[in-house]
């Protein structure tokens, strides 16, 4: 989300999606309140401190872990005082172990990537410090079903070998699928609760995500491609839930709106793709409304507030038109 008033960020999400409020992020106030930052600062006897180049894992807690815990309680200060006596879903939000594994940078600069070992010991400590951070948010929010969303944007080019090295040179080799799965299923079991996993980039690996415990997928529907098809109809059929990004992140004919992206105005036309990808799959339209999530493209954090204000509200309507005429 955007801006930096976590108490103003948390009033807006739970009155927007009062039916499935979740944690903001709020990475306009620095580093540490970034997706990679803030989801370091939740690893467990793993520390980071921040380099020109990126983040990089250090011996020891600094300054910089220090002030990714700090805004992470206060972001819950604010959601557990808008949140009172709430029942129902609540989402909140990771780096997963591929994404964190791509991201931050071993001693000599190199991604961990590079180093099997680092990836296992970086899943492990992720799987550790999830199960204590939701544990923590219900404690504060007692009737909440939480949600666990591990934001994966890196998935694929570690599946494909994209990731470049430190010299830009350079890609990684590609991760086995079966390694990657076994992280992210690790990580899924060890959290204890229904997960999202979210990618906007594209390409996104859905049987495999689907093998490995996702409840369901976060994708920017813009970027889905008949090619894909085949496979999201067979996951969807397997039981698969679907998080379809069909709102704009930014005002339409603005940079980070999607290609042919429906009018904010128009709720209905928002969701006339998904209607669509459910016929030729040849799914019944009335499991539609329990299959799909609708959802902004992918984060809304370059957007101004009132427009992403008006984004949630968007969808929440255009969910509702899925449910009132699913064909």
């Amino acid at each position: 989300m955007p801006g930096e008033d976590a108490r103003e960020t948390a009033r807006t999400v739970t009155g927007e999606v009062g039916d499935f409020p979740f944690l903001p992020e709020l990475p306009a106030r620095g580093p540490g309140a970034d997706m990679v930052g803030r989801s370091a600062g939740m690893l467990v006897d793993v520390y980071v401190h921040l380099q020109p180049s990126g983040w990089r894992i250090a011996d020891r807690p600094g300054m910089d872990t220090r002030r990714a815990r700090s805004w992470l309680g206060e972001d819950l200060d604010a959601l557990e005082e808008f949140t009172q006596g709430y029942t129902g879903p609540l989402k909140v939000q990771a780096a997963g172990p591929w994404t964190l594994a791509a991201a931050l940078e071993l001693k000599g600069g190199e991604s961990a990537l590079r180093d099997p070992g680092a990836c296992r010991d970086l899943a492990a400590s992720l799987a550790e410090g999830l199960r204590a951070h939701l544990a923590e948010v219900r404690r504060r929010v007692p009737g909440a079903e939480v949600v666990l969303q591990l934001d994966e944007p890196s998935v694929t080019p570690v599946l494909t070998g994209r990731v470049a090295t430190a010299s830009g040179y350079r890609t990684y080799r590609a991760v086995d699928r079966a390694v990657v799965e076994g992280s992210l299923r690790d990580v899924i079991d060890a959290a204890g609760a229904p997960s999202v996993v979210h990618s906007c980039a594209p390409d996104v690996p859905f049987a495999l995500l689907h093998r490995a415990g996702a409840a369901a997928v976060s994708y920017d529907a813009a970027l889905l491609t008949e090619r894909q098809e085949e496979a999201v109809g067979e996951a969807v059929e397997g039981g698969l839930g679907l998080f379809a990004g069909v709102v704009p992140t930014a005002p339409n004919g603005s940079a980070g709106a999607p290609a042919g992206a429906a009018p904010m105005s128009d709720p209905a036309g928002s969701v006339g793709g998904v209607r669509t990808l459910w016929r030729r799959l040849g799914l019944s339209p009335q499991t539609l409304a329990g299959s799909v999530v609708i959802t902004p493209a992918c984060g809304l954090a370059a957007a101004d507030p009132e427009y992403a204000r008006r984004a949630l509200a968007h969808c929440v309507r255009a969910a509702g038109s899925l449910v009132r005429d699913p064909e």
